[in-house]
């Protein structure tokens, strides 16, 4: 058989199904390398939510993953909605709760304020209501959208099927109460975690200073982590798949970013700044402020969950990929004095002598201790 071909002079064109329903959503889309602060984008009327909001498209995402930022008036409520992919939410003001549930069934009610995490279903309605009558609720979500949307090229589907997931959720009661299963020391099973600022976190020596607990939040193939680290150290350069949302829950500093043959770029970061390292670029966290810098990162990678490839080890094990991490013996001599200048600017003083014999700065107490990094 002959395959008959038509021949015509228009090009071909490529369709972005998330794009295209952006377009639909009318309301601002934050493009760029990073952003300065959660709490201060601006947002536009969301009429399909019923609140305001910005989506938030950042370079290091390569298109995999998306957030957006939604903010809920005193008092009021966002419209019910379902959808078919995942989507993880940080609290970044105010105090509220969430109904979950599946059709036919009684929905599942929990209360969350500044600092909860937490992760919807898939697929299961959901609605988020402001509890309080004086002051606006705003959280961060990121969301599996633009993969889902462009697998399927079919944005309707995605919010109108009725597929159920009860290995995902199956009413349970106690759904989201702050309770969970502890693996390998610091990977969390649950639904619900109140503060990530002050939750208490695990220590192991494999990034460097500090100490980090990871979350496996409803069942989910993406996932959370949270790392802390010491006024006067950083971190370890390292570097793995896209889509991490670095999202400072505390403490101010910087991050260097690299291509593996590239110039470095610089961010400078505080509470509420967010940014998302391109896929297989170093990234490197100092900490110049008072107090210890704090980070949630949202991500693909469950530990649970495989994806394989380049999404499935972005699992915050890139030191077990060879060259994925450079150790402090290893690195450039420039990076710890460039750090060292900073404290002085700053008044700070470093605490890198146990790991980086160079180091002009604290030595005995004081000093990290690299048998209890993170």
């Amino acid at each position: 058989m002959t395959t008959e071909i038509t021949e015509t002079e228009e090009k071909l064109r490529a369709v972005n199904t998330y794009a295209e329903f952006q377009k639909r959503e009318a309301i601002p889309v934050l493009r760029g390398f990073a952003t300065d602060d959660l709490n201060a984008v601006d947002l536009g009327d969301w009429q399909r939510v019923g609140g305001r909001g910005t989506y938030i498209d950042l370079e290091g995402t390569g298109g995999t993953n998306g957030a957006y930022v939604c903010e809920i008036a005193p008092g009021k409520s966002l419209e019910p909605e379902r959808h078919l992919y995942e989507e993880t939410i940080y609290v970044l003001s105010g105090t509220g709760s969430t109904s979950v549930w599946y059709e036919g069934r009684e929905p599942v009610s929990f209360e969350w304020g500044p600092g909860s995490l937490f992760a919807i279903p898939l697929n299961a309605w959901h609605r988020h209501h402001n509890t309080a009558g004086a002051r606006a609720a705003r959280f961060l979500a990121v969301t599996s959208a633009p993969l889902v949307m462009n697998l399927f090229h079919d944005a309707d589907f995605v919010f109108s099927s009725a597929a159920v997931f009860p290995d995902r959720f199956s009413g349970q009661s106690d759904y989201f109460e702050a309770k969970g299963t502890l693996y390998n020391g610091r990977v969390l099973e649950t639904n619900f975690i109140p503060d990530a600022r002050s939750f208490e976190l695990y220590r192991n020596a494999a990034r460097g200073t500090g100490k980090g607990c990871r979350f496996e939040l409803s069942y989910n193939t993406t996932h959370a982590h949270v790392a802390e680290f010491p006024v006067g150290t950083y971190k370890k350069a390292h570097f793995h798949g896209p889509g991490a949302h670095v999202i400072l829950l505390q403490g101010q500093g910087f991050s260097l970013l690299w291509p593996q043959r590239g110039e470095q770029q610089r961010f400078d970061w505080k509470a509420g700044s967010m940014f998302v390292p391109p896929h297989g670029w170093f990234h490197q966290h100092f900490n110049t402020g008072a107090e210890p810098a704090r980070y949630l990162a949202l991500r693909w990678g469950s530990a649970k969950y495989d994806l394989g490839g380049a999404l499935g080890w972005t699992t915050g094990h890139s030191y077990d990929v060879p060259g994925a991490q450079i150790e402090y013996a290893d690195e450039d001599p420039v990076i710890h004095r460039m750090y060292e200048a900073e404290l002085k600017t700053s008044g700070a003083t470093c605490r890198m002598k146990t790991v980086i014999p160079a180091c002009s700065g604290v030595h005995g107490e004081g000093a990290i201790d690299p048998r209890a990094a993170a």
